[in-house]
C-alpha cells in the first residue's frame, strides 16, 4: 500500500495539476524545467535588441566628438575624460548588477537598463553644459553597464546548451549596432541640418523599442539564473547549487586573468571608439569618411562576433585565438603610426578584427564557470574589474594628444598594450573553471 507521500505525489500529477504547471511555467519564466518555445524566441529577440543598443551611445559620440567639443567648449583633456566615462560607469554600476538581478530579476533589470539608455540619450544633447552632458551620459551608461553584465548570465540560464551560438548572436548584434551608429551618425546629422544635438538624440528611439520584449520578464524573480529548485530526494544537487555563491572569486587566477584580458581589450575598444575618427580627421580624412572607417572597424565584429564564440566554445584552450587577434591589433596600430591616411581602410579592417576580443572574452566568461551562479559572479567580477583597469587608457590618450601635439605617443601606447593583453588572454583561455581554484 503506498504511503502518504506517494499518494500526495500521485494526486499532484493529475491533468489539472499538469495544466497548471505548464501555464505557470509560461507565465513565470524559469518556473519549469523546459520553458515554452515562444518564450525562448522572445528572449532571443530581447537579447538581440538589447545588444543593438549597448554601444551607439558611445560610437555616435565618437563620430561627432569634434562638434561636441566645440559646442560645449571642451579641451582635449576634458574630451579624454568624456571618453573615459563609459568604462568608469561600467565598472561602478556593473558591480550592482548581480544584487539587482537577485532582488528584481534579470529581465526586470535589463528592461530598466534599456529605459535608462533611452532617457539618457534624450536628455544629454540638450542639457547645455559639460557637467550635464556627462551626467546624462552616465545615466545611459548605467543602463548599458547592468545589461552588459547580465547578457552572459541570461544566455547561461536560458540557453545552457547553446552558449557559444547565443553569445555569438548577441555579440554580432552588438557589433552591428556599434557599426551603424558610427556609419550613419554623421550623414543623419547632415540630413537634420548639421545639428549635432539632433544627430545624437535619434539613438534614443531604438533604445526605447528594446524595452518592449523585456516587459514580459519583469516579474521573473528567480534568484539564481540557470538554477531550478533542487529536488528533495537529491541533497547532493542541493549542495552543488549552493556551491557557487560561496566562491571566493578573488582567489582565482583564472578570474584575475580574465579580468585583465577584459580590461585591456576594453581599453583598446574605447580608445578606438572615442579617438579613431579624430586620428583620421587629423591625418586629412574628411569627417564622413572618418565615420565610415570607424564603422568598418565596428562592422568587422558582425560576422566575426558570431563565428569566434562558436569556434572558441569548441576549443579546450582559447589562447591561439587571443594571439591572432592581438597580432592584428599590433599591425593595425603600426599602420596608423606610419601611414594613417594612405592605408586607412586596411588599418580599420585589422583593428576591427582585433576588437573581436570582446565576444571572445564574453564566451570565456561562460566557459570558465560550471554553474549559472558562478557565471554571475565571474561576469560581474571580470567586467567590473576589467572596466576599472580600462579607465585610464582613453584619458591618457587625450592627455598625450594635447601635450605632445600629435598622435605618435598615443598610438605607441595603444600598440604596447597589445602585449599584456595577449599574455592575459592566454592565461584566461586555459581549460579550467573558477570552481577548481576557489
Amino acid at each position: 500500500m503506498p504511503d502518504d507521500e506517494s499518494q500526495t505525489s500521485t494526486l499532484k500529477s493529475g491533468p489539472a495539476a499538469r495544466t497548471s504547471h505548464e501555464l505557470h511555467a509560461q507565465r513565470l519564466p524559469g518556473a519549469g524545467d523546459t520553458p515554452a518555445p515562444w518564450l525562448l524566441r522572445l528572449i532571443a529577440v530581447g537579447l538581440v535588441l538589447a545588444a543593438l543598443n549597448l554601444r551607439p551611445a558611445i560610437t555616435s559620440l565618437g563620430a561627432l566628438l569634434e562638434e561636441v567639443r566645440e559646442g560645449l567648449h571642451m579641451s582635449g583633456s576634458v574630451a579624454g575624460v568624456l571618453t573615459s566615462v563609459p568604462p568608469l560607469c561600467f565598472a561602478v554600476f556593473g558591480v550592482m548588477a548581480p544584487r539587482l538581478a537577485r532582488r528584481f530579476g534579470a529581465g526586470a533589470v535589463v528592461c530598466a537598463g534599456m529605459a535608462a539608455i533611452a532617457a539618457g540619450l534624450v536628455i544629454r544633447p540638450y542639457i547645455g553644459s559639460t557637467a550635464g552632458f556627462l551626467a546624462a551620459s552616465a545615466l545611459a551608461l548605467m543602463g548599458i553597464a547592468v545589461s552588459n553584465i547580465l547578457m552572459p548570465v541570461i544566455v547561461k540560464r536560458w540557453f545552457p546548451d547553446r552558449v557559444g551560438t547565443m553569445t555569438g548572436l548577441y555579440s554580432m548584434a552588438l557589433a552591428l549596432g556599434t557599426a551603424l551608429a558610427a556609419a550613419v551618425t554623421v550623414p543623419v546629422t547632415g540630413a537634420l541640418g548639421g545639428d549635432w544635438q539632433a544627430g545624437l538624440v535619434v539613438w534614443a528611439v531604438p533604445a526605447a523599442l528594446a524595452v518592449l520584449p523585456w516587459i514580459v520578464l519583469v516579474r521573473d524573480r528567480t534568484p539564481a539564473p540557470g538554477q531550478s529548485a533542487p529536488a528533495p530526494s537529491a541533497p547532493g544537487r542541493a549542495a552543488a547549487h549552493t556551491e557557487a555563491p560561496n566562491l571566493r572569486i578573488t582567489r582565482s587566477r583564472t578570474a584575475w586573468s580574465l579580468a585583465c584580458f577584459f580590461g585591456l581589450q576594453a581599453t583598446a575598444a574605447y580608445i578606438t571608439m572615442g579617438w579613431m575618427p579624430q586620428i583620421f580627421r587629423d591625418a586629412g580624412v574628411s569627417a564622413g569618411t572618418a565615420g565610415l572607417l570607424l564603422a568598418v572597424t565596428m562592422a568587422m565584429g558582425v560576422p566575426l562576433a558570431f563565428v569566434i564564440p562558436r569556434v572558441a566554445s569548441r576549443l579546450k584552450q582559447q589562447g591561439p585565438i587571443v594571439v591572432v587577434l592581438g597580432l592584428c591589433g599590433l599591425i593595425g596600430y603600426s599602420g596608423l603610426y606610419l601611414a594613417p591616411a594612405a592605408g586607412a581602410w586596411a588599418w580599420a579592417l585589422l583593428l576591427g578584427v582585433a576588437n573581436c576580443a570582446f565576444p571572445l572574452a564574453l564566451t570565456m566568461i561562460g566557459m570558465r564557470a560550471r554553474s549559472g551562479a558562478g557565471v554571475v559572479r565571474l561576469s560581474a567580477f571580470a567586467q567590473s574589474a576589467g572596466y576599472l583597469i580600462s579607465i585610464p587608457g582613453p584619458l591618457l590618450v587625450g592627455v598625450l594628444y594635447q601635450h605632445s601635439g600629435g598622435w605618435g605617443l598615443p598610438i605607441a601606447l595603444m600598440a604596447g598594450l597589445m602585449i599584456p593583453q595577449m599574455v592575459a588572454g592566454i592565461l584566461a583561455g586555459r581549460d579550467r573553471t573558477i570552481e577548481d581554484e576557489c
